[in-house]
Parts: C-alpha cells; sequence; structure tokens
C-alpha cells in the first residue's frame, strides 16, 4: 500500500512543477520590475514615447509599444477568424475523408515551421510584394506582420474550431435535415451555432499565440516605436522591443527594469487570455 502512496505523492509532484514554474516565473518579472515603480514611478510607463537611451531625457513609455502590439494583432486576427472558421469548417463537415488525410498534415506542418524561417519568408518575398502593391517605400510594416502571424496562429484556431465542430451531436444535424434544411444551411445555421464557443475558445487561444510572438514581428514589422493606427505604418510591439533590447541593456539598470515592466505587462495580457480559453472550453464541456 506505501508504494502506491509514493507513487502517487511521486506523480502529483511531477504534475505541480508546472504550478511551480509559472509561479516562480510571476516572482522572477514582479522582482525586477519592482524597482521601477519606486522610481521613476509607474506613471512613466504611461508617456507616449519610448526613448531609453538619451542625452538629454530618457523616456520609458509603453503606450507606443503596446499600441503596436494591438494593431498587428488586431489586424492577425482579422485575416486569421474567417480564413481559420471557414478551413475548420470544410475540414469537418465538407471534404471527403481523402481530402482531410491531405490537409491536416500540411496544417500541422505550418504550425511546426520555426517563426524566424517565416521571418525569412517575410522579409525576402511578403515585404516586397507589400511594398509593389500599395506604391511603399518599404514593404516592413504591421500588415506585413500581421500577415504572418496570420500564419502562424492558423493551425492553432483550425485544429480546435475543428474539434469543437465535430462535437456537435448528430441528431443536431439530423434534424436540422429532417426539416427541410440544406447541407450549408445546416452547417451554418445549427452546427457552427452549436460549435461556437470552442470556436471562441480557439480564437482566444490563437490571440495569444500571436501577442506573444516575438522573432517575426521582430524582422518586419520595421521596429518604429510611434503611435500609428495605419497598418502600412512601421510600429513596434512590446515582444520585438525587449528581444532587441535585452541582450545590451545594462543590468540592474532603469532601463533593464522597464522591460521587466513590458514583460509583466505581456504576461498578464496573455495568462488572461489563456485563462479565459480555458474557461470557455471547460463551461461548454469541451476540457475535462
Amino acid at each position: 500500500m506505501w508504494k502506491d502512496k509514493a507513487v502517487h505523492i511521486l506523480l502529483a509532484g511531477f504534475a505541480s512543477t508546472s504550478i511551480l514554474v509559472v509561479l516562480l516565473i510571476f516572482l522572477f518579472l514582479g522582482r525586477e520590475a519592482a524597482p521601477f515603480t519606486l522610481a521613476p514611478g509607474l506613471m512613466e510607463l504611461f508617456d507616449s514615447r519610448w526613448i531609453p537611451v538619451s542625452f538629454q531625457q530618457e523616456r520609458f513609455g509603453i503606450l507606443s509599444l503596446v499600441s503596436g502590439s494591438a494593431l498587428v494583432t488586431c489586424l492577425a486576427m482579422v485575416i486569421t477568424i474567417p480564413l481559420s472558421v471557414i478551413g475548420a469548417v470544410y475540414i469537418a463537415e465538407i471534404a471527403h475523408p481523402t481530402e482531410r488525410e491531405a490537409l491536416k498534415p500540411f496544417i500541422e506542418i505550418l504550425a511546426s515551421i520555426p517563426s524566424v524561417v517565416l521571418g525569412f519568408f517575410g522579409l525576402l518575398v511578403l515585404a516586397p510584394l507589400v511594398k509593389e502593391l500599395f506604391g511603399l517605400n518599404t514593404g516592413l510594416n504591421a500588415l506585413t506582420g500581421a500577415i504572418l502571424l496570420a500564419l502562424m496562429a492558423i493551425p492553432t484556431v483550425i485544429t480546435i474550431s475543428e474539434d469543437a465542430i465535430n462535437s456537435v451531436p448528430e441528431s443536431y444535424k439530423a434534424a436540422s435535415m429532417a426539416l427541410g434544411a440544406s447541407r450549408l444551411q445546416t452547417i451554418w445555421k445549427v452546427t457552427v451555432p452549436a460549435a461556437l464557443p470552442g470556436i471562441i475558445a480557439a480564437i482566444m487561444l490563437g490571440t495569444g499565440r500571436v501577442i506573444g510572438e516575438t522573432m517575426a514581428v521582430l524582422m518586419v514589422t520595421g521596429n518604429s516605436a510611434v503611435i500609428s493606427f495605419s497598418p502600412l505604418s512601421s510600429v513596434r510591439t512590446m515582444t520585438a522591443t525587449i528581444a532587441a533590447e535585452m541582450g545590451e541593456v545594462p543590468f540592474g539598470s532603469v532601463h533593464y527594469q522597464a522591460l521587466f515592466c513590458i514583460g509583466v505587462v505581456l504576461l498578464l495580457v496573455t495568462f488572461s487570455l489563456n485563462v479565459l480559453a480555458q474557461r470557455v472550453l471547460k463551461k461548454y464541456g469541451m476540457m475535462q
């Protein structure tokens, strides 16, 4: 009997490791960012300019970085949501089994491509196309970054949305067809609405994936820390700022602490999105 208890305790310890790791990450980020709240103060983060190195006045406002992240994320999700939902509906409801077996591996391959490789694709292929199409001086802008991020989010959203659509009881579809609805009417007026909670959760998880991406946005968004709402302007995201500056910043400096403040904001946003998505999945019985 004691052996069973020992194995139970051991397995529970391993299972709890992830919780401990998340708590340690929060603790570490909070410890490094906390001195910034005392000097120069938390309100400094609400400045509109990010000028961490200056001979006149250093400024650590993250609003331009937040707006850059929000713009790229919104554009990416505008591209991702319709393509993913239509793709999931096609794979789950319309595609022949042979097509389904062929499409799913390609979607999984797309999800496994390293972001730096997609960054190269964006830099050498996509950015010149965007530049040529809109007659711009450079193709390194929010739109190019959003298209790349959409390519990364689409596999996640399609996979979870397809599971949600497949979980809709067959009786719903049979009842709709028995009432005289066509196949397309059944899909869009019965199946998709019934699977909507799972699709929404998939979109939330995809949004978290987009917000947290670093390498691709660092390579193709132009890295201009300005507040802009134009898809064709260069922007800078929170993740790109941390990746670009953390390697050269003096340890323990105000600039160093400000970067950790950005990390805290980023972590809270992605953590909140993931918790919300998990709650939606659990509420509608799509997760134990």
